[in-house]
């Protein structure tokens, strides 16, 4: 009888493990993810599509609160970005699902002296941000910033108590040499955020170098090979970029890289943004340390080994297990909640 009572009530637990969604993590699961807000200039190149698939689509690690968008030099303006933004929210099958706000289309200094108004110059997007950074939970809100850190400098001038309440993943720098695309869209925010005590991580890009996310690249030929009909796929066909339209990402994935230009030998482009997203995934898949804060000023870094204020630098990336990684998501997809 006993042995009975053993095997039936085997039965059952095997019975509710197989019947699980395997597509959307359950509410227990859910409550013991990393909270994410996605602060992106979604059409700039390719790496921010990537970064945005792949946090939508690991549901065992995060969940998402939303996506802020902004504008940097290349991609268009405001509209375009939002736009790109929504393709990839859409191709994930979330559309509806994650809010997407319009953030900053010029840069911080234009915009600080109108924060008093009722709408300013990314205001939905600065305004969701602290809400949600208001919220009650049990860890802080990871604020992964893949552009110019205009909307989060904006957040902290506007609502500063928030400053302990979040961490800030920055995807930028090519720290301790001057230059980078990031960076250079706003000195002045990156140098803002830098002067308050919010938990500051610095992904560092190193263009040319192995110990940057430079290093964590990717060929056409790689593309062509594991990404066709990978991700979700969706019941109405999403236009591209490009003018073509899609059922899910992995196709567009592959269009992407039909229309960008190729560096490097082998000819291949960098995912930095998506490593980004990887080494909050993983933080063992590249090295960090905690410096004492620097200083830019003319857009040269200034060391300042007595600054008591600490922020942790990555670098050296494990190319290797962040592409697999990647590549396995696309193919093992869990939409987050």
């Amino acid at each position: 009888m006993k042995n009975f009572k053993f095997i039936f009530l085997l039965g059952i637990l095997i019975l509710q493990t197989g019947c699980r969604n395997t597509g959307e993590p359950s509410d227990t699961q859910t409550s013991q993810k990393i909270p994410v807000i996605f602060d992106t200039d979604a059409n700039n190149e390719l790496d921010d599509q990537h970064a945005l698939a792949y946090l939508l689509l690991n549901g065992e690690t995060f969940t998402v609160e939303g996506v802020t968008v902004n504008t940097t030099r290349n991609g268009g303006g405001i509209e375009s970005q939002y736009a790109e933004a929504e393709r990839i929210i859409k191709l994930c099958k979330l559309d509806g699902k994650i809010p997407l706000f319009k953030g900053a289309d010029q840069d911080f200094l234009r915009i600080r002296d109108q924060l008093t108004s009722t709408a300013f110059d990314g205001s939905d997007a600065v305004n969701f941000i602290i809400e949600k950074a208001k919220e009650a939970r049990d860890r802080k809100l990871v604020l992964i910033a893949v552009g110019k850190l205009t909307n989060v400098a904006l957040v902290l001038e506007k609502e500063p108590s928030i400053a302990r309440s979040v961490k800030v993943v920055w995807l930028g720098s090519n720290y301790p040499e001057p230059g980078e695309y990031n960076q250079e869209n706003d000195t002045a925010a990156l140098s803002y955020v830098l002067s308050t005590d919010v938990e500051f991580d610095m992904v560092t890009v190193r263009y040319g170098r192995k110990s940057g996310t430079d290093e964590v690249r990717v060929t056409q030929q790689e593309i062509n090979k594991k990404m066709p009909g990978k991700g979700p796929e969706v019941d109405t066909p999403v236009m591209g970029r490009h003018g073509v339209a899609f059922d899910n990402f992995g196709d567009y994935s592959v269009n992407l890289f039909e229309n960008i230009d190729y560096d490097d030998d082998p000819p291949s482009r960098a995912l930095f943004d998506m490593a980004a997203v990887a080494i909050v995934k993983d933080p063992s898949w590249a090295e960090s340390k905690r410096i004492p804060c620097p200083v830019l000023i003319n857009n040269e870094w200034q060391e300042r080994p007595e600054n008591p204020r600490k922020i942790t630098l990555w670098e050296n990336f494990n190319r290797q297990k962040i592409i697999e990684d990647f590549f396995r998501t696309m193919e093992e997809y869990t939409l987050v909640k």
